[in-house]
């Protein structure tokens, strides 16, 4: 009896695979047409029996169902089995058996020399490619019949490439899709385009189709109906329809980019996500989008972190396109990091706050330091202060967070062959930033900034735009917004409203905005007794938000504790320092005045110097605490 759990044994227990092991014996042994014919008459009677047996019993006792054969732990293996000659015989006979009315027995002959023939292929090409797997075999089951008619032509690719491990690999792991395709594959892989671009340079992850065709709506096959998730599979690049690749880790005034590129018209996609191809799969899919046919926009793609799987693949299928680094002092960007805020609530939540709630100390104490002593980022955590023991976790070189705001190598390594832009944050601070985004619209090819736009010269992150937008319910009827005029968050209720903050005498920063619909302000005037008191109630909100801002300046660290604590912690400071040469050699080899201007990175590298020698010298060191 054999073994249900076993793909193997159930494949040769198949009836093709019993007939034609039959006619193998009768071949090696002998023994007369007679009695061939006999035994195959028998084993077809006798699996006939065996699968009624089985169809009876599972009826009365569903519970002893086989498992399915992809369920089977041997199901890779087996499918080879069906390439044996056993089974490749067995299924001429009984195909001659069910088309014997139509002279199927006549063809008999033939068909056995050709399966034999069949047989002898199929053997080649697992001998000679060991990329055959379960995927492979079942591509090869389904389009059996176009694949031996292609089989020279296919032959011919395989062996012209055979030297190139990485289409080889996209070939067999896109095998079913391969065959289907051939006549366009085949077009493009023999191209000189396909050997200068990709062959020619070991690409990694070469295309399995033309790039240029793909973005031709009018070919059969392009980008717009080719799923995402196939493309991914195929290394196709990216749609090109974006102008740059904008590389901004965080806390290197990556919001302010963002925000400022938009002001100019150039809409950043980004996308998060450590799943394999999910950014890709998110950027491919808005590309294609009608979202992204605006003729009045620009777009960009974003690489705000370089945490998830494949990421060398997902940089080598973005475009040929220039790419914009943002770099900061990584000493000043340690200390950001540090004092990253968001509201206890959530960083882009709204709050909404009830009129008859006068506990305003309580209202505006929600900000919360989200990169606690482990270095991790906790969105919920209830850390009031920053920490400086962070800085501790961060000097381990496989901490995780390092890929949110310093690893850098190896991405630029990847962009080696475009053309890379390096600016400082600082060149995107107050005055510097029209001068900097002007000479960046001539190269990246977007619009001018405007020169009136009061955007360009404003501190987009702050308490201030932690705290705020929030929502003053007055009552059913009214509601008034409290904002930062330029809010990183999400607003577009300023929309038909009117600006009252020349209402409010406690107005301390020129960029506080209160508004509300014209129709609320309306009855809110035509009621004076609620109007003075939202009047007096808004007053004393502003002046408790105020209290709290300063509260919350006051906690920050300071780039000079930073610098501190790595002097009583050399062995952290050495580790930390360890990183940062790694991570700056490209930055360090291209852009030295950009590095020669950090001054805190500086001092940094002098205080290692110092400690290292001091080190060698016990008598001078400071305490190694």
């Amino acid at each position: 009896m054999y073994n249900p759990n076993s793909a193997i044994e159930r494949i040769k227990n198949h009836l093709a695979y019993k007939l034609g092991q039959a006619m193998i014996d009768f071949t090696n042994n002998g023994g007369g047409y007679i009695a061939l014919f006999k035994k195959l008459y028998q084993i077809k009677r006798q699996h006939k029996k065996e699968q009624k047996i089985y169809q009876q019993t599972i009826q009365v006792f569903p519970q002893l169902k086989y498992p399915s054969l992809e369920a089977c732990s041997d199901y890779e293996q087996a499918l080879k089995y069906k390439f044996h000659l056993s089974y490749m015989l067995g299924e001429v006979l009984i195909k001659a058996d069910k088309t014997w009315y139509k002279g199927g027995g006549f063809k008999l002959k033939n068909n056995i020399k050709k399966a034999k023939k069949e047989f002898q292929i199929f053997r080649e090409i697992f001998k000679e490619f060991d990329q055959i797997n379960s995927s492979i075999l079942k591509g090869l089951i389904d389009n059996k019949q176009l694949f031996l008619k292609e089989f020279p032509r296919i032959k011919h690719i395989l062996k012209i490439h055979q030297d190139y491990k990485a289409i080889l690999d996209n070939i067999f792991h896109n095998f079913n899709y391969f065959i289907q395709n051939f006549d366009l594959i085949e077009e493009w892989l023999l191209l000189d385009g396909f050997k200068e671009k990709y062959k020619k340079e070991n690409h990694p992850y070469p295309s399995l189709l033309d790039p240029k065709k793909l973005n031709d709506e009018n070919e059969k096959i392009n980008y717009h109906n080719i799923p995402a998730e196939l493309a991914w599979k195929m290394n196709l690049p990216l749609p090109p329809n974006y102008e740059f690749v904008g590389f901004f880790l965080h806390t290197s005034g990556e919001k302010a980019m963002e925000r400022f590129l938009k002001e100019v018209g150039v809409v950043l996609i980004g996308a998060f996500g450590y799943e394999d191809g999910k950014r890709y799969i998110s950027i491919f899919n808005f590309l294609i989008s009608e979202a992204c046919a605006c003729n009045d926009l620009k777009f960009a793609i974003g690489i705000l972190d370089v945490n998830c799987q494949k990421y060398d693949k997902f940089c080598f299928l973005l475009q040929n396109k220039p790419v914009l680094i943002l770099l900061r002092d990584p000493i000043d960007s340690l200390k950001s990091f540090i004092n990253v805020r968001h509201q206890k609530n959530g960083f882009n939540e709204i709050l909404k706050i009830d009129i008859n709630n006068t506990d305003f100390d309580k209202i505006n104490d929600r900000i919360v330091y989200v990169h606690e002593s482990n270095g991790c980022f906790n969105p919920d955590t209830n850390q009031k202060f920053p920490s400086l023991e962070s800085i501790k976790a961060l000097s381990d070189t496989n901490h995780w967070m390092l890929m949110y705001n310093i690893r850098r190598n190896k991405t630029i390594e990847f962009f080696r062959f475009n053309k890379i832009i390096y600016i400082d944050m600082m060149d995107i601070v107050g005055d510097k930033t029209l001068f900097t985004l002007e000479k960046l619209s001539k190269i990246l090819n977007f619009s001018s900034p405007d020169k009136n736009n009061k955007i360009f010269y404003q501190q987009l992150y702050s308490p201030l735009t932690v705290l705020l937008p929030c929502i003053i319910k007055v009552n059913n009827k009214v509601k008034i917004f409290v904002s930062n005029r330029f809010s990183v968050k999400n607003i577009q209720i300023m929309e038909n409203c009117i600006d009252i903050t020349d209402k409010f005498k406690e107005i301390f920063h020129e960029n506080l905005i209160i508004f509300c619909s014209k129709d609320h302000f309306d009855s809110l005037i035509n009621n004076q007794t609620l109007y003075n008191v939202v009047l007096e109630y808004i007053n004393k909100f502003l002046i408790s938000l105020k209290k709290r801002i300063n509260v919350e300046k006051n906690k920050e660290v300071k780039v000079d504790d930073v610098l501190d604590y790595f002097k009583k912690n050399i062995s952290v400071a050495k580790s930390y320092k360890d990183i940062l040469d790694e991570e700056l050699v490209y930055i360090k080899q291209h852009r030295p005045d950009i590095v020669a201007s950090w001054k805190y990175y500086q001092e940094f590298e002098r205080m290692c110097k110092e400690l290292d020698e001091n080190n060698q010298n016990p008598s001078l060191s400071f305490s190694n605490q």
